[in-house]
């Protein structure tokens, strides 16, 4: 998520991260954060019902109340202010910036390790040592293949990037050789 939507998105989200954490219902909450991405991601239709001018607030706000009916009464509070206001088109971007201060708030460091081909486990072990004596929280740790690295690997965590790929060292080597 770019743009002008991420700010509003993040003010949105950590205002019901706020009152989630008051009431002691974060884990239930990011729940329901998940499955309205979840619904977001899979049905085109509800993609277009959040951006239709059309379709008045009360009868979204009708329609999600069908769609999320199990959702804690804080969460359908939320959902229901946020379309009132003509906010809804940015609910796909609150609960994805929801997710991301939720695992800020619990210490959780999501990290994504790409690499050419499926990696020895005991290997795979070694470099997330490496980078977990390194952090503070706890890994979360998503795993990707790209083939285009030809070997090594890229350890991607936040803003951080470590590229040990081989793709990446022939690159360098080019443009050393081009000079």
């Amino acid at each position: 998520m770019k743009g002008k939507g991420t700010k509003v998105a993040t003010r949105y989200a950590t205002a019901l991260l706020e009152l989630a954490i008051e009431q002691n219902k974060v884990d239930q909450i990011a729940g329901d954060m998940n499955y309205l991405l979840e619904v977001n991601d899979e049905t085109r239709d509800f993609q277009l019902l959040l951006d239709s001018p059309i379709v008045k607030a009360d009868k979204k706000i009708a329609i999600f109340g069908e769609i999320f009916g199990q959702f804690e009464d804080l969460t359908m509070s939320f959902v229901k202010l946020i379309t009132e206001n003509g906010r809804e088109n940015y609910l796909p971007g609150i609960a994805e910036m929801f997710d991301e201060q939720v695992k800020t708030y619990k210490g959780i460091v999501p990290v994504t390790l790409i690499t050419a081909t499926q990696m020895e486990e005991s290997t795979k072990r070694t470099i997330l040592d490496k980078v977990d004596k390194n952090i503070e929280g706890q890994l979360e740790v998503t795993e990707l293949i790209d083939e285009s690295l030809i070997g090594g690997f890229i350890v991607r965590m936040g803003d951080t990037q470590i590229d040990a790929s081989i793709a990446s060292q022939f690159n360098n080597l080019k443009q050393r050789l081009t000079r």
